[in-house]
C-alpha cells in the first residue's frame, strides 16, 4: 500500500474564478488556472506518491497531461464536489494509506513548511488547513474514516465530523495554505508574497500592480 495520494478538484476552465471577473476576462482567469496548477503539482510532487486531478472538463483534463499527473473524468452521476471527492476516495482507497485534498487556487502552498506538513499528515489521522472564510484549504485523512463536508464553513464541519468519529486531529494554521484566489486582493498577495511562482508572474506579465489603501480592502490591484 502507497502513502499519500493527493487529490485536486478542477472546476472547468470555463467556468474559472468568476469572482474575479471584474479584474481578469474569461481567457486570463483561465491561464490563471492553469499557472496556479502548475504551482500546485511542482511543490507538492515530491512529498506524496501520487496527483489526481478530478474534472469534469475535457480541457482541464488535457492540461494535465503536460503536468505529467494523472486526472479522471467526473462520472456523470457526481453532483456536486463532495460527490467527485468521494469518486475518487472510492477508486483508489485500498491503494492509499492517507488521502489529501488540495484546492487548485492555493499557488503559495510552496511557501508553506511542506515536510512539516507531511509529517504531520502521517503523524493524526486528520490534518486540517483552513482558508481565510472558514472553508477547508487541505484536509488529508485515512481513506473512509470521515465524510467530507466541503461547501459553506467547512473548516468547522469538518472539525466536528472529526470529532464525532474520536479522530486525533492537527489544525495546520498557516498563511499561505490558507490564501485561496477568490478576490482582487488576493491577486495582490500574489504578486507581494508569491516569488518565482508562475502564478505571480502570469498577472506580473498582465501588467497587473498592487498598492496598499486604507479601506474595506487592504490592497488594490490596477494595470
Amino acid at each position: 500500500m502507497k502513502s499519500i495520494l493527493a487529490i485536486i478538484p478542477v472546476s472547468k476552465f470555463s467556468e474559472a474564478k468568476t469572482r474575479l471577473s471584474p479584474s481578469l476576462n474569461s481567457y486570463e482567469r483561465e491561464n490563471l488556472l492553469k499557472a496556479m496548477l502548475m504551482d500546485i503539482s511542482n511543490a507538492i510532487r515530491e512529498y506524496v506518491d501520487d496527483i489526481i486531478v478530478i474534472s469534469s472538463d475535457c480541457d482541464v483534463l488535457t492540461f494535465t497531461k503536460t503536468l505529467k499527473i494523472n486526472s479522471i473524468s467526473e462520472n456523470e452521476k457526481v453532483n456536486g464536489l463532495n460527490d467527485a471527492l468521494n469518486q475518487v476516495i472510492n477508486l483508489f482507497k485500498e491503494e492509499y494509506d492517507k488521502m489529501i485534498i488540495i484546492p487548485a487556487d492555493i499557488p503559495l502552498i510552496s511557501f508553506t513548511n511542506l515536510e512539516n506538513l507531511i509529517f504531520n499528515v502521517k503523524k493524526y489521522d486528520v490534518l486540517i488547513a483552513p482558508s481565510k472564510g472558514a472553508g477547508t484549504n487541505a484536509i488529508s485523512f485515512k481513506p473512509g474514516s470521515i465524510d467530507l463536508k466541503f461547501g459553506k464553513y467547512s473548516f468547522f464541519k469538518h472539525l466536528a465530523e472529526v470529532k464525532k468519529n474520536n479522530l486525533t486531529y492537527k489544525v495546520y494554521e498557516s498563511f499561505y495554505l490558507s490564501l485561496d484566489v477568490n478576490t482582487s486582493e488576493d491577486l495582490g498577495e500574489i504578486i507581494l508574497h508569491g516569488i518565482n511562482t508562475h502564478t505571480r508572474n502570469y498577472l506580473i506579465n498582465l501588467n497587473i500592480n498592487v498598492k496598499s489603501i486604507h479601506g474595506h480592502e487592504r490592497l488594490k490591484i490596477y494595470r
